[in-house]
C-alpha cells in the first residue's frame, strides 16, 4: 500500500516540496500519452486512500481525482498526442510529457519521485534532484496520486473526445488498448487520425491505411 515513507525520508534530507510523477498510456494503439506531476502535503492523513490507479475501480479513481485536485499543494497534467508519439517514439514522448508536467507546476519542486526504473530527460535531470522507483505507484502516495490524475485524464479524453468522434472503435471501453475486438475493427475498417501509426505496422503492414 502506498504511503508517505519515501517522501518523509527525502524530506528528512532537507527537501520540502516533493513531486510525484507518473504517466498513463504507453501501451495503447491510439490516443495520447499523459503525464502528471503532483505535490502533496505528506503530513496530511487525507490522502490515505490513494493507491495505484490500476488497482481501484473507475468510479473510485474519479472521486480520488477530484479529491487530489482539490487538496494538492500543486499539480499538473500534460498530454503528448499520437502524432508526436509517431514522430519521436513512445519513450521520448513519455519523457516529454513528464518534462511538460514538471515544468508546468506553479510551485517549483525541490525533489522528484518518478515511477519506473530510469529517466531519460536531460531537461529534468539538469534542474532537479530525483529518484526513480520501480512500481512507485505501489509505494509512494505522491506517485500514486500522479498515476490517478494521469489515468483519469487520459481515460476521459478517450471517452469524451476520441469515442464521440469515432464511436466505431469503442474507445470509451478499450481506451485505445489493443483488445481483440479493437484489433478486429482496425483490420476491417482501417484506422482513424487518433491511432498511432507506428504501433500498427505489424497489424496493417503499412502506416498509410487510414480510412477516417
Amino acid at each position: 500500500m502506498a504511503d508517505f515513507t519515501i517522501e518523509q525520508e527525502i524530506e528528512n534530507k532537507g527537501y520540502k516540496l516533493i513531486a510525484g510523477i507518473d504517466e498513463a498510456g504507453r501501451g495503447p494503439l491510439a490516443g495520447p500519452v499523459v503525464a502528471a506531476a503532483v505535490i502533496l502535503d505528506n503530513k496530511s492523513e487525507l490522502f490515505d486512500e490513494i493507491c495505484d490507479s490500476k488497482k481501484i475501480s473507475e468510479s473510485k479513481r474519479e472521486k480520488l481525482f477530484d479529491f487530489i485536485v482539490e487538496n494538492a499543494v500543486d499539480y499538473s497534467i500534460q498530454f503528448v498526442d499520437e502524432k508526436i508519439i509517431d514522430e519521436i517514439n513512445i519513450l521520448q514522448a513519455t519523457m516529454k510529457a513528464m518534462q511538460l508536467a514538471v515544468f508546468a507546476l506553479e510551485r517549483k519542486p525541490d525533489f522528484l519521485l518518478i515511477d519506473g526504473n530510469y529517466l531519460k530527460c536531460k531537461e529534468i535531470e539538469e534542474k532537479f534532484p530525483f529518484k526513480t522507483i520501480v512500481k512507485g505507484d505501489n509505494l509512494s502516495t505522491s506517485i500514486a496520486a500522479a498515476s490517478i490524475l494521469a489515468k483519469v485524464s487520459r481515460d476521459n479524453w478517450m471517452k469524451n473526445v476520441a469515442d464521440k468522434e469515432f464511436p466505431i472503435y469503442n474507445f470509451s471501453k478499450n481506451k485505445g488498448y489493443p483488445t481483440k475486438k479493437h484489433i478486429e475493427i482496425i483490420k476491417s475498417h482501417g484506422i482513424c487520425k487518433y491511432h498511432r501509426k507506428s504501433f500498427l505496422k505489424s497489424i496493417l503492414g503499412s502506416e498509410e491505411n487510414t480510412l477516417f
